[in-house]
């Protein structure tokens, strides 16, 4: 489907179109900067009030204009003038720079601005799906950035590992992760996803003040969106403390390790996601309730398109199915942790696809105690 311009509003959009970074955590709930990125023709940004000068050398943006907030919390009883002045603008500049053409793509905006556009005569596309599937395939320069990234993420999860002790808290566990993080130009954090104890199963738990005892497993999640705005994602469990870890504990760690090498092992250019999901690692019944939620997830600027998912979570969406190409970077996840059990273990890899099979791109080490090879 060809669009004749698109408007990004998603900060991670915005940038991936034009370099541009600027407040990303906030503007990800103020729709208060986007991009006007025609299929030929000048790319404006509509930056946030005050920032204008930010972008000013940026070889990638022909024109700055002060954007327009088409929000309640900024314009109160004025939104829909409001909406309606941001629709003329984009009425404006598709008529110039895209003469006679009315189908136009949009990201998340208020419905107003949405209306007032459409009445303008223009057709209202969702631009996701091609920001997704543009975004999907890395250039070698994204490619650069994202090892980049991981070579700071890795670097801030040996901070997090050597930091480990009994006594610490998980919150200030977090805190020499995300201050390792943050001092080597990452941009930012996008989960608390590292817990300890009895709080590692079922996973999805946060990080909190639970204070983190000798034996306990400490399970991480990076979800960093680091430096150069590319994401790093890989997770990571550890033993607390200098003592030999429990048979149960050695026995998830296997598991979990068993799986993610097994579906590592199934990527390849030109097989299918339904391929994948077929040959998947069976996760024995006894943990498959608390399985993660996927096997397989594309990444790049965030979590990106595609999703490839176990065969009981198609439900209906068979058609859901894609190839594997080259240069997607992926990420392998697995969680282990059985429905009456204490403890789980998270583990995931992240992964270049290249012309004959995958880079591993997260080659930061797993616990030899929990694997069992020092015994």
């Amino acid at each position: 489907m060809e669009f004749a311009a698109l408007v990004l509003t998603d900060p991670h959009n915005v940038r991936y179109a034009t370099g541009a970074r600027n407040m990303m955590p906030f503007l990800l709930r103020n729709p208060a900067r986007y991009v006007f990125v025609p299929l030929e023709g000048p790319v404006v940004l509509f930056e946030f009030a005050g920032c204008e000068h930010m972008e000013r050398d940026n070889p990638a943006i022909d024109e700055i204009r002060v954007s327009t907030t088409v929000s309640y919390v900024a314009r109160g009883p004025l939104l829909d003038e409001t909406a309606r002045l941001w629709a003329e603008e984009i009425a404006a500049l598709m008529r110039q720079h895209c003469p006679g053409e009315t189908r136009i793509g949009l990201e998340r905006i208020d419905a107003r601005a949405v209306g007032h556009l459409a009445d303008r005569g223009f057709t209202i596309l969702d631009a996701q799906a091609p920001t997704e599937r543009a975004r999907a395939i890395k250039t070698p320069e994204e490619i650069v950035c994202s090892k980049r990234s991981m070579a700071c993420v890795m670097a801030a999860e040996k901070t997090l590992g050597d930091s480990i002790r009994p006594g610490i808290t998980e919150n200030a566990l977090w805190a020499e992760f995300h201050r390792h993080v943050i001092a080597n130009d990452g941009d930012y954090v996008e989960t608390r996803l590292l817990s300890s104890g009895e709080k590692t199963n079922p996973w999805f738990q946060e990080t909190g003040d639970r204070v983190i005892r000798a034996g306990d497993l400490v399970a991480h999640d990076t979800d960093v969106v680091g430096p150069h705005g590319y994401y790093a994602d890989f997770s990571r469990t550890f033993l607390c403390g200098d003592g030999r870890p429990t048979s149960e504990q050695r026995m998830l760690y296997r598991l979990a390790h068993e799986q993610i090498q097994h579906n590592m092992a199934l990527i390849a250019p030109g097989r299918t996601f339904r391929e994948i999901t077929e040959a998947a690692w069976n996760i024995p019944a006894a943990y498959y309730a608390r399985r993660y939620y996927l096997m397989i997830h594309g990444i790049g600027a965030t979590g990106e398109y595609p999703y490839i998912v176990y065969e009981a979570d198609y439900d209906g969406g068979q058609d859901y199915d894609g190839v594997i190409e080259p240069n997607m970077t992926l990420c392998v996840e697995s969680f282990i942790g059985h429905e009456q059990g204490s403890e789980g273990v998270k583990l995931e890899q992240q992964v270049l696809v290249t012309e004959t099979g995958f880079e591993l791109m997260s080659t930061f080490p797993f616990d030899e105690r929990l694997l069992g090879r020092e015994f």
